[in-house]
């Protein structure tokens, strides 16, 4: 690391020159290539999943996206000739717009079950040529101005649908720039230098601008979800400009000790550098765990943020150094500069409230700690009613097209049309072909069936599906009971004495199935990513205890993070006051994303506050001290970092896209749990419980396991220079050495709690 360091400040030119060709090149490629993103959600070898293979495969016509146009009176009716004319030439212009297949009105021979009950409200079919993913934003933009061309005071227009849709994506990059903006300002207040505060933001940005057009090619290689781009660039805003603070700290305490530029930057990355890297790995392990559920998407998802996190990290210990020879000695405010200048050199030691908290800590840690376990109770609480499922149009803003064409939808012609179910089967004879026409009345019987639309034969002849209208909307829990009455119950018994095998489809299928098997793989999932976590710290830190208290955190921190989601997106506790929609439930694929993602920004901030306890530890072999000194040394960086990272992520709700907020709020609340609840009080109250234990390492493990040292080397030297000497072993077999601290004044690290 320190020869790397070396190497980018000496050829600090070279260095900046080579990002900077890297980045233009990659994001000329992807400006060439465009961007080939993902929505589609299946998992193969479910019932929904083979459902709509059967469909695609009967039906090719119907592989067009399918929109919906709804019209409503307030007074009066749809059949008034005044609102049929009006319509009747809107759907005309419509259906000749460029990518729309065919308009199905209400105003023809299959119209009047369009049309609701009390007539003052009707819908229209928009079948475009592409599915959704593949569809022209313009092109679904022309067809919403010509529908909203047929407004007036008397006649409400709507368009709901994937289409729709496309036309409310956030335009711009506000989230970045507020993000970015309040990450500025912390930084300066910070360091109070502006080419000092700069730094961190300018290597974050170069790293995820690079990592984003990056993950616009690999959409060309692999599957890659829409939301991928989206979530790599929060996850690498926030580790990034994290990462480079913590480099930009250690290297202005070099400057403060005395030591020239070049020293200070390269001493920064040889020992905060090895900590980045430390914690970047562990994330990205985290996030690559996703590849065990063998799901395209989310393979996709983890490989996008995976390559941004490494990006991030690549530039932190290679252009943030060279961009610090740059600034050179401004890297410190006028200030520090001047007393640098009259006084020399001085320790840069903790002092104000990060000093008093951690002595604070060590004076009371059963009670700190027992506060901080209260606080996460509550916060996880909500996570234990965690419902996965459908999150549809119904939950957008109030204000957008398309949960105005839901609701008016719901209230006309009730909340099951927004979600029909897709019955889907291969037809093999006569036989066939009549208990086909018997199921019809059956499912009309069967309680929660609002209505069953005829039976559709594919021009073959083997294929035949039906359409089935819930009584309840697509993400209630009645719906998801009727999709299995209907498997387990309605259907076999249908079938029997038949070759049918009817295959149930539609939203509510779909998610269902996903959210079976993503619950199915968890535990699994789960146990890697902490096993690999825990694995790490026991070869990074030699000890039994780290890794296990780490785990649990992690877990505590996901719980948390988890309970405030469900609280304001499933609870609807302020949602609506976020411009977030109404309550509804948690897209099943949410909890693998979020446990890898929340799992390894968990472990950054323990990283880096172990890192300094270790390094106290091997320089003394005291426990008190280590865990005091760490603590107050750490505390007030890490804080800032926080508040950065908080920052970040929270300002990713302005996008308005339900899924991105979701992740934004969940991250930010678990960083801010893993910052100022248990980083900087439970963590160290409860290594001050258990003493020399939490360094205990049986003598025989330690024989075999490999090192990986995040420490500077010097520490390790001195660590078995005073083991040699001065240790004495415990029955337990922990070193105990005594602290050397003649020669000095007293500060925090002698000042005991």
């Amino acid at each position: 690391m320190a020869a790397l360091a070396r190497w980018c400040v000496r050829r600090r030119l070279i260095t900046v020159l080579l990002w900077l060709l890297a980045f233009g090149g990659v994001a000329a490629g992807a400006f060439a290539t465009g961007s080939t993103y993902s929505n589609d959600y299946d998992v193969p070898g479910t019932e929904s999943g083979h459902a709509a293979t059967l469909l695609h495969e009967g039906f090719p016509a119907l592989g067009g996206d399918s929109d919906t146009l709804v019209w409503h009176t307030p007074s009066g009716s749809v059949r008034d000739p005044g609102v049929e004319q009006t319509m009747t030439r809107t759907l005309d212009r419509i259906e000749e717009l460029p990518g729309v297949t065919a308009v199905t009105g209400p105003y023809d021979a299959q119209g009047p079950g369009r049309i609701s009950a009390d007539g003052r409200t009707a819908y229209a079919t928009v079948t475009f040529d592409d599915p959704a993913k593949d569809i022209d934003p313009a092109e679904a933009a022309a067809v919403l101005e010509a529908a909203q061309t047929a407004e007036s005071d008397g006649l409400q227009v709507e368009v709901g649908g994937s289409a729709a849709a496309l036309t409310e994506a956030p335009e711009g990059h506000l989230a970045e720039v507020v993000g970015v903006a309040v990450a500025a300002v912390v930084l300066f207040l910070a360091f109070g230098s502006l080419a000092a505060s700069l730094l961190p933001i300018a290597t974050a940005l170069v790293g995820v601008g690079t990592a984003y057009a990056g993950i616009v090619l690999l959409g060309h290689a692999m599957t890659v979800a829409d939301f991928a781009p989206m979530l790599g660039m929060l996850i690498g805003l926030g580790v990034g400009i994290d990462y480079a603070l913590f480099i930009v700290t250690r290297h202005r305490r070099g400057l403060k000790r005395g030591l020239s530029v070049t020293e200070a930057a390269t001493e920064a990355v040889a020992t905060t550098g090895r900590a980045v890297v430390f914690a970047g790995a562990t994330v990205c392990i985290a996030l690559l765990g996703m590849l065990i559920l063998r799901l395209n998407f989310l393979n996709g998802v983890a490989v996008a943020a995976s390559l941004t996190v490494v990006l991030t990290v690549a530039a932190s210990i290679t252009l943030l150094p060279a961009l610090l020879s740059f600034i050179g000695m401004r890297a410190l405010n006028r200030r520090e500069r001047r007393r640098l200048a009259e006084l020399g050199p001085q320790p840069d030691l903790p002092t104000g409230f990060a000093a008093r908290w951690s002595v604070f800590v060590e004076r009371h840690p059963r009670l700190l700690g027992a506060l901080a376990l209260v606080v996460m109770a509550v916060l996880a609480l909500p996570t234990l009613s965690l419902h996965l499922g459908t999150s549809d149009q119904g939950n957008a803003p109030k204000t957008s097209t398309t949960r105005q064409a839901y609701d008016l939808l719901a209230d006309g012609f009730g909340p099951g049309v927004n979600g029909p179910l897709t019955l889907v089967t291969e037809v093999d004879g006569a036989a066939d072909r009549l208990a086909l026409d018997r199921l019809g009345p059956t499912l009309n019987a069967t309680e929660g069936i609002a209505s069953v639309g005829p039976v559709v034969h594919s021009s073959g002849g083997d294929t035949a599906y039906l359409t089935v209208v819930p009584e309840s909307s697509p993400q209630s829990k009645q719906t998801s009971d009727l999709v299995d009455r209907l498997r387990q119950d309605v259907l076999p018994r249908a079938e029997t004495g038949t070759t049918l095998d009817v295959q149930v489809g539609g939203v509510t299928a779909g998610y269902d199935d996903f959210a079976d098997v993503i619950v199915g793989k968890l535990p699994v999932f789960v146990g890697v990513v902490v096993g690999l976590g825990c694995l790490l710290l026991l070869l990074a830190f030699r000890s039994i205890a780290i890794p296990l208290k780490a785990a649990a955190m992690n877990v505590a921190a996901v719980a948390g993070a988890f309970g405030v989601v469900v609280a304001i997106f499933q609870w609807g506790w302020g949602s609506e006051l976020l411009g977030l929609g109404s309550a509804g439930p948690i897209e099943p694929f949410l909890p693998v994303i979020m446990v890898s993602v929340l799992f390894g920004l968990s472990m950054d901030y323990q990283v880096f506050l172990l890192s300094r306890m270790y390094e106290e530890w091997l320089e003394t072999g005291d426990n008190r001290r280590a865990v005091r000194v760490g603590l107050a040394e750490t505390s007030r960086v890490i804080n800032s970092a926080a508040v950065i990272m908080i920052s970040v992520f929270l300002a990713f709700v302005l996008t308005g896209d339900r899924v991105i907020a979701m992740f934004g709020i969940a991250l930010a609340v678990a960083v801010a749990i893993d910052a100022f609840v248990l980083r900087t009080l439970l963590v160290p109250a409860l290594m001050h419980l258990l003493g020399g234990a939490n360094w205990w390492l049986p003598r025989s493990l330690d024989r075999i396991l490999p090192r990986i040292s995040i420490e500077p080397p010097e520490a390790r030297a001195a660590h078995e220079k005073l083991i040699t000497a001065t240790a004495t072993t415990t029955d337990a077999g922990v070193a105990t050495v005594p602290a050397q601290q003649e020669g000095r004044n007293r500060d925090v690290r002698d000042t005991t709690g």
